[in-house]
């Protein structure tokens, strides 16, 4: 079953891949992914990211996406924690950790969960400028095309 957690608050790494995989030996790899607000984008300087979310809607769908992951890569576990609210450049936005018994499976399924967070989760992001200005992020065709991947290769 999945970890799956929207928070406003950072998380440990170390403690999150001791939770998944501390103690078991039927795990022979963990995909790690962490994500972290970037201080330029566009040519922009930024000065901190807003992520919104609808509670209960947002966990259910996230849910359901590392619930096929966990099934389509006969995954051991994974966990997936998104941050909302305000943070700051450096901070972390994101965590997927999936559990397999082999490397291969491991990784597909780490890359899988990121690109769907990236382009199909209900989050809306919005960035601060240097110069005072704010935008909501466009989705971009790179993302969508990253994410497009998945439903072409089996598994």
């Amino acid at each position: 079953m999945a970890v799956v957690r929207v928070q406003a608050e950072p998380f440990e790494m170390g403690a999150e891949f001791a939770a998944l995989a501390g103690g078991r030996t039927d795990i022979g790899g963990v995909g790690a992914f962490v994500g972290q607000v970037r201080d330029a984008a566009d040519g922009r300087r930024i000065v901190a990211m807003t992520l919104e979310h609808y509670p209960g809607m947002t966990e259910r769908a996230v849910s359901a996406i590392a619930a096929e992951a966990e099934a389509r890569w006969s995954l051991l576990g994974c966990t997936v924690i998104h941050r909302v609210g305000r943070l700051l450049p450096g901070e972390p936005i994101v965590l997927v950790l999936a559990a397999a018994p082999h490397r291969a499976a491991a990784l597909a399924a780490t890359g899988f969960l990121i690109d769907w967070l990236k382009t199909r989760a209900p989050f809306w992001k919005k960035e601060e400028y240097a110069d005072g200005a704010s935008a909501w992020v466009e989705a971009r065709e790179a993302d969508d095309a990253a994410a497009a991947r998945w439903q072409q290769l089996p598994a």
